[in-house]
């Protein structure tokens, strides 16, 4: 009995054809109270727009500095610590729930039909590539793969592309039947192009090929045209919940980032809530205890009823030695 060889580019191939990895596998869900209830309060009136039920919506924050966001099968959104530290305005991130929120209205999960169409084509030049192989035609089997990866790459980005721009345009009607300006869905996007000028990503028509999402040019022209036309457009932000948003911002950069980042971003002669936020969480991971219970009790003094003080400030005094005063 004659048995194939596959050469090693056809073994590799094999290795990496993992279309369907979910993003979050490979990351660490962040679990705070108080950011938990933020984002279901800032997401609940997009979800309901959306036509689903917020109690069976998760908004789960990911422990990755990247700026991203992603569903993943099912009714879930993941938003990356990342993006929050690259946000100014809770519309912000609420422009980017509503647009994954399209994603989930739209089905489109991690291994689409798209994804699908385009495996079938590359499963299909493997095969015909490891056949030219077997018979001795490297330079054919190589010519074969290589033309089947294209045509297979070329059809998964065309229909990623055309999932995004379905989700954009399915945020935008959400936001606006939440009644949600969506300047802040704008400025976000003008930050994406920044930081794709930044990192010097193309913004020629003819790379569009080589992308998974619409130029990001061309999505701030339909959108803004989309949304100034809205009555939502004026719409005021909640003050409420900004105020709320930039606390739990430092909370989490307090947390994540290096105590050096920190008191940068922070410095002492900043005595605001969110100041004094970040500064706790930053000297308690320095150990430096009694700087950082001088901060939460700041906090105290400054709202003593407020729970998610008491609980920062328990936990310091516990880890100070001193659980009666905890």
């Amino acid at each position: 009995m004659r048995h194939l060889r596959f050469p090693a580019f056809v073994l590799m191939f094999f290795a990496l054809l993992g279309w369907s990895a979910t993003p979050a596998a490979a990351q660490s869900i962040l679990r705070d109270a108080e950011t938990e209830a933020l984002l279901h309060d800032m997401a609940t009136p997009l979800i309901e727009a959306a036509g689903l039920d917020p109690v069976n919506v998760d908004i789960v924050l990911v422990n990755d500095q990247s700026v991203n966001a992603f569903v993943a099968g099912g009714q879930a959104v993941y938003i990356n610590a990342g993006l929050i530290n690259e946000a100014d305005t809770a519309e912000e991130v609420q422009g980017v729930i509503a647009h994954e929120l399209g994603h989930v209205t739209g089905g489109h999960a991690v291994l689409n039909q798209g994804a699908k169409s385009a495996s079938n084509i590359s499963i299909l030049s493997l095969l015909l590539g490891a056949a030219a192989a077997a018979a001795g035609g490297g330079e054919a089997a190589m010519g074969v793969l290589m033309a089947g990866q294209q045509a297979a790459m070329g059809k998964f980005l065309a229909y990623t592309r055309s999932q995004e721009a379905s989700a954009d345009a399915a945020g935008a009607k959400y936001l606006s039947e939440a009644g949600l300006s969506g300047r802040g869905s704008i400025e976000f996007f003008k930050k994406l192009q920044n930081m794709e000028y930044r990192y010097g990503y193309s913004q020629r028509s003819q790379d569009e090929f080589f992308s998974t999402h619409p130029l990001t040019s061309d999505r701030i022209a339909t959108l803004q045209d989309t949304y100034q036309k809205d009555p939502a457009w004026n719409a005021k932000p909640d003050s409420t919940i900004q105020k709320r948003f930039v606390r739990m911002k430092a909370k989490l950069y307090g947390y994540l980032a290096e105590p050096r980042d920190v008191f940068r971003r922070y410095p002492l002669t900043d005595n605001s809530v969110p100041a004094h936020y970040a500064r706790a969480y930053a000297y308690n991971r320095e150990s430096k205890l009694d700087e950082a219970r001088a901060e939460t009790d700041a906090l105290v003094a400054q709202d003593p009823e407020d729970p998610y003080f008491l609980e920062l400030q328990g936990q310091i005094l516990l880890e100070s030695g001193k659980p009666t005063e905890a």
